[in-house]
Protein backbone atom coordinates (compact mmCIF):
# COMPACT_ATOMS: atom_id res chain seq x y z
CA UNK A 1 0.00 0.00 0.00
CA UNK A 2 1.28 3.65 -0.56
CA UNK A 3 2.03 5.40 2.64
CA UNK A 4 -0.38 8.45 2.84
CA UNK A 5 1.39 12.14 1.92
CA UNK A 6 0.14 15.40 3.92
CA UNK A 7 2.04 18.76 3.23
CA UNK A 8 1.96 21.58 5.33
CA UNK A 9 1.93 24.94 3.25
CA UNK A 10 2.69 27.89 4.54
CA UNK A 11 5.30 30.98 4.05
CA UNK A 12 7.77 31.60 6.26
CA UNK A 13 7.03 32.82 9.71
CA UNK A 14 3.62 31.44 9.93
CA UNK A 15 4.86 28.88 13.24
CA UNK A 16 4.15 25.88 10.90
CA UNK A 17 7.50 24.00 12.47
CA UNK A 18 5.97 24.57 15.74
CA UNK A 19 2.46 23.25 15.01
CA UNK A 20 3.80 20.22 13.26
CA UNK A 21 6.23 19.30 15.88
CA UNK A 22 2.51 19.43 18.25
CA UNK A 23 1.05 17.15 15.75
CA UNK A 24 4.03 14.78 15.28
CA UNK A 25 4.09 14.12 18.97
CA UNK A 26 0.24 13.78 19.18
CA UNK A 27 0.41 11.25 16.17
CA UNK A 28 2.88 9.17 17.54
CA UNK A 29 0.51 9.25 21.30
CA UNK A 30 -1.64 7.79 19.00
CA UNK A 31 0.62 5.03 17.79
CA UNK A 32 0.97 6.51 13.97
CA UNK A 33 4.47 5.99 12.89
CA UNK A 34 5.49 9.55 11.76
CA UNK A 35 7.72 10.62 8.44
CA UNK A 36 8.64 13.67 7.74
CA UNK A 37 10.09 15.49 4.85
CA UNK A 38 12.09 18.93 5.11
CA UNK A 39 12.31 20.90 1.78
CA UNK A 40 15.35 23.47 2.59
CA UNK A 41 15.21 25.98 -0.58
CA UNK A 42 18.24 27.27 0.60
CA UNK A 43 20.69 24.49 1.27
CA UNK A 44 22.01 22.63 4.02
CA UNK A 45 25.16 20.48 5.30
CA UNK A 46 24.47 17.59 7.99
CA UNK A 47 28.00 16.52 6.80
CA UNK A 48 31.51 18.24 8.65
CA UNK A 49 34.63 18.87 7.64
CA UNK A 50 37.34 16.34 8.91
CA UNK A 51 34.59 14.08 9.51
CA UNK A 52 35.95 10.56 7.83
CA UNK A 53 32.29 10.12 5.44
CA UNK A 54 32.98 14.41 4.99
CA UNK A 55 36.69 13.51 3.55
CA UNK A 56 34.69 10.12 1.24
CA UNK A 57 32.37 12.63 -0.12
CA UNK A 58 35.08 15.35 -0.93
CA UNK A 59 37.14 12.23 -2.37
CA UNK A 60 34.36 12.13 -5.06
CA UNK A 61 32.18 9.62 -3.44
CA UNK A 62 28.63 9.80 -4.64
CA UNK A 63 26.50 8.56 -1.86
CA UNK A 64 28.18 8.00 1.76
CA UNK A 65 26.00 6.21 4.07
CA UNK A 66 27.10 6.26 7.96
CA UNK A 67 25.11 3.87 10.14
CA UNK A 68 25.79 3.09 13.99
CA UNK A 69 23.25 0.81 16.58
CA UNK A 70 20.54 3.63 16.96
CA UNK A 71 20.67 5.51 13.40
CA UNK A 72 21.48 5.66 9.36
CA UNK A 73 21.98 8.69 7.56
CA UNK A 74 22.24 8.79 3.45
CA UNK A 75 23.81 11.26 2.08
CA UNK A 76 23.73 11.79 -1.62
CA UNK A 77 25.36 14.38 -3.61
CA UNK A 78 21.84 15.65 -5.59
CA UNK A 79 19.03 17.03 -4.85
CA UNK A 80 15.75 14.90 -4.79
CA UNK A 81 12.40 15.79 -6.06
CA UNK A 82 9.43 14.98 -3.80
CA UNK A 83 8.38 12.16 -5.46
CA UNK A 84 12.07 10.47 -4.87
CA UNK A 85 12.05 11.22 -1.33
CA UNK A 86 8.63 9.61 -0.66
CA UNK A 87 9.92 6.26 -2.21
CA UNK A 88 12.76 6.52 -0.15
CA UNK A 89 10.51 5.92 2.73
CA UNK A 90 9.38 2.71 4.41
CA UNK A 91 7.57 1.50 7.68
CA UNK A 92 5.93 4.48 8.47
CA UNK A 93 1.53 4.99 8.80
CA UNK A 94 1.77 9.08 7.48
CA UNK A 95 4.87 11.32 5.53
CA UNK A 96 4.45 15.01 7.27
CA UNK A 97 6.13 17.47 4.23
CA UNK A 98 7.13 20.54 5.06
CA UNK A 99 7.75 22.88 2.58
CA UNK A 100 7.40 22.07 -1.36
CA UNK A 101 4.24 24.32 -0.75
CA UNK A 102 2.71 23.80 -4.30
CA UNK A 103 3.31 20.19 -4.31
CA UNK A 104 0.37 17.81 -5.82
CA UNK A 105 -0.62 16.28 -2.65
CA UNK A 106 -3.37 16.89 0.56
CA UNK A 107 -2.03 19.96 1.73
CA UNK A 108 -2.61 21.70 4.74
CA UNK A 109 -2.32 25.76 4.48
CA UNK A 110 -1.52 28.00 7.52
CA UNK A 111 -1.52 31.71 7.63
CA UNK A 112 -0.70 33.92 10.60
CA UNK A 113 -2.72 37.72 10.67
CA UNK A 114 -0.69 38.62 13.47
CA UNK A 115 2.52 38.50 11.57
CA UNK A 116 0.52 39.54 7.97
CA UNK A 117 1.74 35.79 6.70
CA UNK A 118 -1.24 34.98 4.11
CA UNK A 119 -1.89 31.19 2.95
CA UNK A 120 -0.07 30.94 -0.37
CA UNK A 121 -3.03 30.04 -2.12
CA UNK A 122 -6.87 30.56 -1.64
CA UNK A 123 -8.05 28.47 1.01
CA UNK A 124 -10.46 25.68 -0.94
CA UNK A 125 -7.22 24.44 -2.38
CA UNK A 126 -6.35 23.09 1.09
CA UNK A 127 -7.64 19.63 2.52
CA UNK A 128 -7.65 22.08 5.95
CA UNK A 129 -6.41 25.29 6.79
CA UNK A 130 -4.73 26.20 10.13
CA UNK A 131 -5.45 30.29 10.98
CA UNK A 132 -5.42 32.90 13.90
CA UNK A 133 -8.00 35.13 11.19
CA UNK A 134 -11.27 33.78 12.67
CA UNK A 135 -13.02 36.06 9.72
CA UNK A 136 -11.48 33.62 6.69
CA UNK A 137 -14.19 32.42 4.58
CA UNK A 138 -13.68 28.85 3.58
CA UNK A 139 -15.84 25.18 2.87
CA UNK A 140 -12.22 23.22 4.37
CA UNK A 141 -12.04 22.08 7.88
CA UNK A 142 -10.53 25.41 9.64
CA UNK A 143 -8.59 25.13 13.14
CA UNK A 144 -6.85 27.34 15.04
CA UNK A 145 -2.65 27.41 15.06
CA UNK A 146 -2.65 26.28 18.70
CA UNK A 147 -5.24 23.65 18.03
CA UNK A 148 -3.09 20.81 17.46
CA UNK A 149 -5.06 18.34 18.90
CA UNK A 150 -7.63 18.81 16.51
CA UNK A 151 -5.41 19.00 13.79
CA UNK A 152 -4.20 15.23 14.52
CA UNK A 153 -7.51 13.99 14.92
CA UNK A 154 -8.46 15.32 11.65
CA UNK A 155 -5.00 13.98 9.99
CA UNK A 156 -5.71 10.41 11.49
CA UNK A 157 -9.42 10.52 9.63
CA UNK A 158 -8.22 11.89 6.55
CA UNK A 159 -5.58 8.80 6.34
CA UNK A 160 -8.19 6.47 7.27
CA UNK A 161 -10.57 8.01 3.98
CA UNK A 162 -7.35 7.77 1.69
CA UNK A 163 -7.14 5.19 -0.87
CA UNK A 164 -5.36 1.69 0.05
CA UNK A 165 -5.47 0.30 -3.05
CA UNK A 166 -1.26 0.54 -4.92
CA UNK A 167 -1.96 3.33 -7.65
CA UNK A 168 1.69 1.92 -9.60
CA UNK A 169 1.98 0.25 -13.14
CA UNK A 170 2.47 -3.19 -11.90
CA UNK A 171 0.59 -5.67 -10.26
CA UNK A 172 1.15 -8.32 -7.60
CA UNK A 173 3.23 -10.32 -9.65
CA UNK A 174 4.96 -7.94 -10.99
CA UNK A 175 3.37 -7.58 -14.53
CA UNK A 176 3.00 -4.18 -16.18
CA UNK A 177 -0.63 -3.31 -16.03
CA UNK A 178 -3.24 -0.27 -16.70
CA UNK A 179 -4.42 1.48 -13.22
CA UNK A 180 -8.09 1.17 -13.44
CA UNK A 181 -9.28 4.85 -13.37
CA UNK A 182 -13.33 4.02 -14.00
CA UNK A 183 -14.68 4.91 -10.44
CA UNK A 184 -13.17 7.99 -10.16
CA UNK A 185 -15.62 10.96 -11.47
CA UNK A 186 -14.52 13.19 -14.67
CA UNK A 187 -13.12 16.84 -13.72
CA UNK A 188 -12.41 19.26 -16.03
CA UNK A 189 -8.13 18.97 -16.62
CA UNK A 190 -5.29 21.12 -17.63
CA UNK A 191 -1.61 20.49 -17.94
CA UNK A 192 0.52 22.85 -19.10
CA UNK A 193 4.41 22.14 -20.42
CA UNK A 194 7.65 23.58 -21.94
CA UNK A 195 10.71 22.69 -23.50
CA UNK A 196 12.98 23.74 -25.56
CA UNK A 197 15.92 23.16 -28.25
CA UNK A 198 19.03 25.21 -28.34
CA UNK A 199 20.83 25.61 -31.93
CA UNK A 200 23.51 27.71 -32.92
CA UNK A 201 23.73 30.36 -34.38
CA UNK A 202 23.62 29.40 -38.02
CA UNK A 203 20.55 27.27 -37.38
CA UNK A 204 19.09 29.96 -35.44
CA UNK A 205 19.55 32.62 -38.42
CA UNK A 206 17.95 29.40 -40.86
CA UNK A 207 14.70 29.05 -38.73
CA UNK A 208 14.43 32.70 -38.23
CA UNK A 209 14.43 33.20 -41.86
CA UNK A 210 12.82 30.77 -43.47
CA UNK A 211 15.94 28.94 -44.92
CA UNK A 212 15.84 25.33 -43.85
CA UNK A 213 15.59 23.27 -46.53
CA UNK A 214 12.61 20.97 -45.23
CA UNK A 215 10.50 23.84 -44.38
CA UNK A 216 9.03 26.05 -42.14
CA UNK A 217 10.45 24.62 -39.09
CA UNK A 218 8.05 25.93 -36.31
CA UNK A 219 5.08 25.23 -38.05
CA UNK A 220 5.33 21.67 -39.22
CA UNK A 221 7.06 21.54 -35.28
CA UNK A 222 3.73 22.67 -34.25
CA UNK A 223 1.73 20.44 -36.43
CA UNK A 224 3.79 17.58 -35.52
CA UNK A 225 3.41 18.17 -31.29
CA UNK A 226 -0.63 18.33 -31.45
CA UNK A 227 -0.46 15.10 -33.72
CA UNK A 228 1.83 13.32 -31.09
CA UNK A 229 -0.42 14.57 -28.51
CA UNK A 230 -3.74 13.01 -29.77
CA UNK A 231 -2.07 9.75 -30.17
CA UNK A 232 -0.30 10.62 -26.97
CA UNK A 233 -1.27 6.42 -25.22
CA UNK A 234 0.38 5.25 -28.54
CA UNK A 235 3.88 6.12 -27.25
CA UNK A 236 3.47 5.80 -23.34
CA UNK A 237 2.53 1.84 -23.27
CA UNK A 238 0.41 2.43 -20.09
CA UNK A 239 -1.10 5.90 -20.69
CA UNK A 240 -5.20 5.93 -20.70
CA UNK A 241 -6.72 7.19 -23.99
CA UNK A 242 -7.72 11.03 -22.72
CA UNK A 243 -10.63 13.00 -24.57
CA UNK A 244 -8.54 15.92 -25.48
CA UNK A 245 -10.76 19.05 -25.52
CA UNK A 246 -8.08 21.22 -26.58
CA UNK A 247 -4.35 21.39 -26.79
CA UNK A 248 -2.44 24.67 -28.21
CA UNK A 249 1.10 24.45 -28.76
CA UNK A 250 3.41 27.14 -29.10
CA UNK A 251 6.79 27.87 -30.52
CA UNK A 252 9.04 30.96 -30.52
CA UNK A 253 12.74 31.71 -30.96
CA UNK A 254 14.80 33.22 -28.15
CA UNK A 255 17.37 35.37 -29.88
CA UNK A 256 19.41 35.95 -26.46
CA UNK A 257 19.63 31.89 -25.55
CA UNK A 258 20.17 30.80 -28.88
CA UNK A 259 16.69 28.52 -28.40
CA UNK A 260 13.60 27.28 -30.45
CA UNK A 261 11.19 27.92 -27.09
CA UNK A 262 8.45 25.15 -26.83
CA UNK A 263 5.01 25.60 -25.03
CA UNK A 264 2.12 22.98 -24.44
CA UNK A 265 -1.46 23.85 -23.16
CA UNK A 266 -3.93 20.61 -22.73
CA UNK A 267 -7.16 20.26 -21.72
CA UNK A 268 -9.99 17.49 -21.07
CA UNK A 269 -12.83 16.43 -19.03
CA UNK A 270 -12.09 13.15 -17.87
CA UNK A 271 -10.84 10.65 -15.39
CA UNK A 272 -7.18 11.06 -15.30
CA UNK A 273 -4.75 14.53 -16.09
CA UNK A 274 -3.42 15.48 -19.15
CA UNK A 275 0.10 16.04 -18.00
CA UNK A 276 1.07 13.58 -20.65
CA UNK A 277 -0.37 14.48 -23.85
CA UNK A 278 1.09 18.34 -23.08
CA UNK A 279 4.62 16.75 -22.59
CA UNK A 280 4.41 14.09 -25.65
CA UNK A 281 3.37 17.90 -27.59
CA UNK A 282 6.71 19.34 -26.52
CA UNK A 283 8.88 16.49 -27.17
CA UNK A 284 7.50 15.52 -30.58
CA UNK A 285 7.77 18.97 -31.44
CA UNK A 286 11.29 19.24 -30.32
CA UNK A 287 12.22 16.15 -31.85
CA UNK A 288 10.14 17.84 -35.36
CA UNK A 289 12.92 20.49 -34.88
CA UNK A 290 15.67 18.40 -34.76
CA UNK A 291 14.78 16.46 -37.35
CA UNK A 292 14.56 19.51 -39.64
CA UNK A 293 17.84 20.92 -39.13
CA UNK A 294 19.92 18.19 -38.71
CA UNK A 295 21.41 18.37 -42.13
CA UNK A 296 22.58 21.91 -40.51
CA UNK A 297 23.45 21.48 -36.90
CA UNK A 298 24.20 17.53 -35.44
CA UNK A 299 25.00 18.76 -31.81
CA UNK A 300 21.60 20.35 -31.15
CA UNK A 301 20.40 19.94 -27.46
CA UNK A 302 16.52 19.11 -26.32
CA UNK A 303 16.30 20.87 -23.13
CA UNK A 304 14.50 21.09 -19.99
CA UNK A 305 11.25 18.92 -20.83
CA UNK A 306 9.21 19.52 -17.83
CA UNK A 307 5.72 20.47 -16.57
CA UNK A 308 5.19 23.76 -15.51
CA UNK A 309 1.68 23.48 -13.95
CA UNK A 310 -1.52 21.09 -13.87
CA UNK A 311 -5.20 21.69 -12.69
CA UNK A 312 -8.03 18.93 -11.49
CA UNK A 313 -8.00 15.86 -9.85
CA UNK A 314 -8.32 13.99 -6.65
CA UNK A 315 -4.71 14.96 -5.53
CA UNK A 316 -4.99 19.14 -6.63
CA UNK A 317 -3.28 21.77 -8.57
CA UNK A 318 0.39 21.89 -9.10
CA UNK A 319 2.57 24.72 -10.31
CA UNK A 320 6.52 24.55 -11.13
CA UNK A 321 8.33 26.47 -8.69
CA UNK A 322 11.15 28.17 -11.21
Amino acid sequence: MPTPVIGFSAWSGTGKTTLMEQVIRGLTEKGVRVAVIKHDGHGFEIDHPGKDSYRHAQAGAQTVVITSPDKTAVIEQSGSDLEQCVGRISEADVILVEGFKYASIPRIGLSRKASGKGLPEPADNYIAVATDDESMKTTVPRFSLDDARGLTDFIIKEIQKMPQEDFTHFNDQGRARMVNVGEKDPTHRTALAAGRVLVNETTFALIKSGGVKKGDVLTVAQIAGIMAAKRTPEWIPMCHPVPLNGIDLKLWLDEKRLSVEIEAAAQCDGRTGVEMEALTAVSAAALTVYDMCKAVQRDMVIDQIRLLRKTGGVHGDYCREE
